[in-house]
C-alpha cells in the first residue's frame, strides 16, 4: 500500500512540475514576444522595402533570400531554399489609363497579373459591348486595335466582409463572400479568346470593390504573352466611362500597358528552416508551421500575406532566442506560389508525404499549423471537424485569452495551404483571424498595404504561434488524427 502511495505522489508531483514548466515556459515566450518584438521591423520590410511579391519575380526572389538570411541570423538549423517547377515570371514595368476627352481624367486601374503589353498608346472612343446579347452580336462589331468595355455597369458590391466564427456559439458559414462578377455578353472562359480573334486592342472590366477598392488576379494558364492585355478598373470609374457614352458624350482613353516577362529561372521557391527536437525517442517528428510568402501585384500584400510571414519568422526568433530544447522538431516553411494553387505546400507535400516510400513520413509529421486569411490577433483555430484536436486546441489557446484569443471552431476552411497536408490524411489546422475589412478592402485587392495591418496585434500572433509550436513539440502524445466529422 505504501509503495502504491509512493507511486500516486511521484506521478501527482511530475504532473505538477511539468505543468509548472510549461507555465513558465509559456511565460518567457510571452516576455520575449511581447517586449523584445522584432516582428514590426520584418513586416516593414516585406510590405515597405519589397514590395509585392508576385511568384516568379524578382521580389518574390528577393523575399526568398532576404527570409532565408534571417533565419540563418536567428540562429535555425538547416536552413533551405527549396525548388520546385513554375513557369515565367510577370512584372509591370509602365501603366496609363486616363480619359483625355472630353476633359482629361486619371482613371483608377491596374493590369491583371501576366498580361502582355499593348502596342504603345492604344487612343480612341472604347467599344463598349456590355449590352449585346450574345457572342454573335459581339463578332458583328469592329473591335480591331479597340480598347473594349467588356460588361455592364458594376452594379453589385462587396460590402460585408465574412462572419467571425469565434465571435458565435453557433456555426457561421465560413470562407469569403461569393463574387459579384459584371454581366456582359461573353462568359469569362470565352472572353480571351473572342476578343483576341477580332484582334482588340485591349480589354476593360470593372471590379466589385467600393471607394477605389480593386480586385487586381489574373489567370497564367489562361493568359499567354499573344493575349489581350487585360486591365481592372474601379467600378465607379468604369460606370463613369459607360454611362457617359450612353449620354452621347465624345468620350477618348488613352491606354499603355508594358509588362515584362522572366524565363531565366522559372522555379518557385519555399523557404525550410528548423529547431531541431532533443527527445531520443521522438526528436524526429515534426511541428510544422507555415505561412505563403508570394502575393498579389497591385499592393504589398500586407494582410495577405506579409504578416503571417513576419509573425512566423518572430516566433521561430522568438522559440530560439529563449533557449528551448523542444522534445520534437520544430519546422517552419515559407511557401511560394499559393496564390495560383498552394503550389509550394503541394510540391512540398508530394515531396515528402505522398505514396508508400513516404509513409513513415506521414508517421512522423505531429501536426502542421498554417497562418492565411485575416489579420490582427490570433482569436482560435478551425479543427477541421476534428473534435479530439479541438480539446487539445481549446487547452493551448486559453493562457491566452487576456491577449485577446477567443476559442477554437470545429468547422472546416478551405482555399489555403494547410489542405495540402489534409488532403493527404494528415493533421493540419489554420487560424482565425480578424474579418474586419478583410474581403471588403485588404484581400486580394490594390488596398493591402502597412496601413492596413496593426501593428501591435503582430506581437500577439507571433507570441500564440511560438506558444502552439512550443506545446505541440513538448506534448507527451501524438497529435490526434482524429477522423473528421461529416
Amino acid at each position: 500500500m505504501k509503495r502504491s502511495l509512493t507511486v500516486l505522489v511521484a506521478v501527482a508531483t511530475i504532473g505538477t512540475t511539468s505543468r509548472a514548466q510549461e507555465a513558465a515556459a509559456l511565460a518567457k515566450i510571452r516576455d520575449e514576444g511581447m517586449n523584445r518584438s522584432q516582428v514590426v521591423q520584418l513586416f516593414n520590410h516585406l510590405t515597405n522595402v519589397i514590395g509585392p511579391r508576385l511568384t516568379g519575380t524578382p521580389a518574390f526572389k528577393q523575399s526568398i533570400d532576404w527570409s532565408a538570411a534571417k533565419m540563418k541570423e536567428f540562429g535555425l538549423s538547416k536552413v533551405a531554399v527549396e525548388a520546385w517547377p513554375y513557369g515565367k515570371g510577370w512584372t509591370l514595368e509602365k501603366f496609363t489609363l486616363e480619359m483625355i476627352e472630353p476633359r482629361y481624367f486619371p482613371m483608377i486601374a491596374y493590369p491583371e497579373a501576366w498580361t502582355p503589353s499593348t502596342s504603345g498608346d492604344i487612343t480612341g472612343t472604347p467599344v463598349y459591348i456590355g449590352d449585346l446579347p450574345n457572342a454573335d452580336a459581339v463578332k458583328t462589331t469592329d473591335l480591331k486595335g479597340a480598347i473594349v468595355l467588356a460588361t455592364k455597369p458594376q452594379d453589385a458590391f462587396i460590402t460585408k466582409d465574412r462572419l467571425q466564427p469565434s465571435d458565435s456559439d453557433t456555426p457561421v458559414p465560413i470562407g469569403a463572400p461569393r463574387a459579384n462578377v459584371a454581366a456582359g455578353p461573353l462568359p469569362r472562359a470565352a472572353l480571351q479568346a473572342t476578343l483576341k480573334g477580332m484582334n482588340a486592342g485591349v480589354v476593360l472590366r470593372p471590379s466589385e470593390g467600393t471607394e477605389g477598392t480593386m480586385f487586381v488576379l489574373g489567370n497564367r494558364a489562361s493568359t499567354p504573352e499573344n493575349s489581350v492585355p487585360s486591365v481592372i478598373v474601379s467600378a465607379e470609374h468604369y460606370n463613369l466611362i459607360v454611362r457617359a457614352l450612353q449620354g452621347g458624350s465624345p468620350v477618348k482613353l488613352r491606354a499603355n500597358v508594358q509588362t515584362k516577362y522572366y524565363a531565366a529561372d522559372t522555379n518557385g521557391y519555399n523557404v525550410i528552416a528548423e529547431i531541431p527536437g532533443t527527445d531520443a525517442r521522438i526528436g524526429d517528428e515534426v511541428v510544422l508551421i507555415g505561412a505563403h510568402i508570394d502575393s498579389w501585384h497591385s499592393a504589398t500584400g500586407a494582410s495577405d500575406n506579409a504578416d503571417a510571414v513576419a509573425e512566423l519568422l518572430e516566433a521561430m526568433r522568438i522559440l530560439k532566442a529563449t533557449g528551448f530544447a523542444p522534445r520534437r522538431t520544430i519546422r517552419a516553411a515559407l511557401w511560394g506560389g499559393e496564390e495560383e494553387g498552394l503550389l509550394g505546400s503541394k510540391a512540398y507535400v508530394q515531396s515528402r508525404y505522398a505514396g508508400d516510400a513516404n509513409a513513415q513520413a506521414r508517421e512522423k509529421l505531429s501536426v502542421y499549423l498554417n497562418n492565411d486569411p485575416g489579420t490582427g490577433p490570433i482569436y482560435g483555430w478551425y479543427a477541421e471537424g476534428n473534435l479530439a484536436a479541438k480539446t487539445v486546441l481549446d487547452a493551448w489557446l486559453a493562457p491566452f485569452k487576456d491577449l485577446g484569443a477567443r476559442r477554437n471552431v470545429p468547422e472546416k476552411i478551405g482555399n489555403t495551404d494547410h489542405l495540402s497536408f489534409t488532403a493527404l490524411g494528415l493533421p493540419g489546422f489554420n487560424t482565425i483571424q480578424d474579418y474586419a475589412g478583410y474581403d471588403t478592402r485588404m484581400h486580394h485587392t490594390n488596398m493591402d498595404f502597412y496601413e492596413r495591418v496593426n501593428t501591435n496585434d503582430l506581437k500577439q500572433a507571433s507570441v500564440v504561434l511560438a506558444a502552439f509550436a512550443y506545446q505541440a513539440a513538448m506534448r507527451a502524445e501524438k497529435f490526434p488524427r482524429a477522423a473528421a466529422v461529416p
